[in-house]
C-alpha cells in the first residue's frame, strides 16, 4: 500500500469508518496530494520558462525597436 495520512485515518475511524474503508479513503488522499504537489512543481517551472520568454521578447523588441 501507498503512503497513508494518519490524521484522516484517525478521523474516519472515529467517525464510525469500518477500517478497511477508512484506510482505503486515506490512501486515496495521499495518492492526490501528491498529484497535486507535483503540478504545483511542475507549473513553477513553468512560470519561471513564461517569465523569461517574456523578458528576453521584451528586451529584443527594445533593441528592435529602441
Amino acid at each position: 500500500m501507498s503512503m497513508m495520512i494518519s490524521g484522516l485515518y484517525d478521523a474516519l475511524m472515529e467517525a464510525g469508518a469500518s477500517k478497511e474503508r477508512a484506510r482505503t479513503a486515506a490512501a486515496e488522499v495521499a495518492t492526490y496530494d501528491n498529484r497535486l504537489n507535483r503540478i504545483e512543481k511542475d507549473l513553477a517551472v513553468l512560470k519561471w520558462m513564461v517569465g523569461f520568454n517574456v523578458a528576453m521578447t521584451a528586451s529584443i523588441m527594445f533593441k528592435l525597436f529602441g
